[in-house]
């Protein structure tokens, strides 16, 4: 007599196993709508995300993080109610996404592009003058606290949107998140001044370590960087 025996059922899957499969990081907003490739998502469309959550997301400009109810379903950066740097910097980063992609039918959010080789190219569209351009992308890398930078960068992204020109908002929040420590800080302006003042495409990508695990320098500012590298 052959003796039929019953195949084991899966080995069952362990409270931490189940818990980091069903957790997966939270897509930041600027990233919801996109595929892997950069492009707009099928259901999305031709123009990106609905008009009336980019009005959301601008609703937030010059406003601190958390205080305006809008916003708050946007918010991918975990949080029990404290204000940490990780919400302060993706709420300066939703609104100025906000702004960028206001209008653009092209993704504004593009991989690779820092802050200072967005603003390179826009320098090289020759549609505004070298030495105000300058200036202003100096008095921003030259403040010293987030609300202020991120005053100064809205009309620096209203110009890019003009143009449209994206950026690596991914990179622009760690930019963000660390602009409040100094030596970070100083950093942080190396990298966007060695983008800005040098022509190429290879400046547009991160250069050093992207998070807050220490910041080392990423060489001296190029010639002409005298404000994006100096103290405030």
């Amino acid at each position: 007599m052959t003796t039929v025996t019953n195949p084991s059922p899966p080995a069952s899957t362990s409270p931490a196993e189940a818990e980091s499969t069903e957790r997966r990081p939270p897509v930041p907003y600027w990233r919801r709508h996109l595929r892997a490739d950069g492009t707009w998502k099928p259901l999305v469309g031709k123009n990106g995300p609905p008009g009336e959550e980019l009005a959301d997301l601008r609703s937030g400009l010059g406003q601190p993080a958390g205080s305006v109810i809008a916003l708050w379903p946007y918010y991918a950066a975990e949080t029990d109610g404290e204000l940490t740097p990780e919400l302060v910097a993706e709420h300066g980063a939703l609104t100025l996404y906000g702004l960028h992609q206001q209008s653009q039918k092209r993704p504004m959010h593009k991989k690779g592009v820092n802050l200072g080789a967005a603003l390179r190219r826009l320098r090289d569209s020759e549609k505004f003058l070298d030495s105000a351009l300058d200036r202003r992308v100096e008095t921003a890398a030259t403040t010293t606290s987030v609300p202020a930078l991120l005053y100064r960068l809205r009309g620096l992204v209203t110009q890019l949107r003009g143009q449209a020109i994206p950026l690596d908002y991914d990179q622009l929040a760690r930019d963000l998140r660390q602009w409040s420590q100094a030596e970070r800080r100083q950093w942080v302006r190396r990298r966007w001044a060695l983008a800005y003042y040098t022509r190429g495409e290879q400046n547009g990508a991160d250069q050093g370590p992207a998070d807050d695990s220490g910041a080392t320098g990423a060489g001296t500012p190029a010639p002409g960087a005298r404000g994006a590298s100096s103290g405030a």
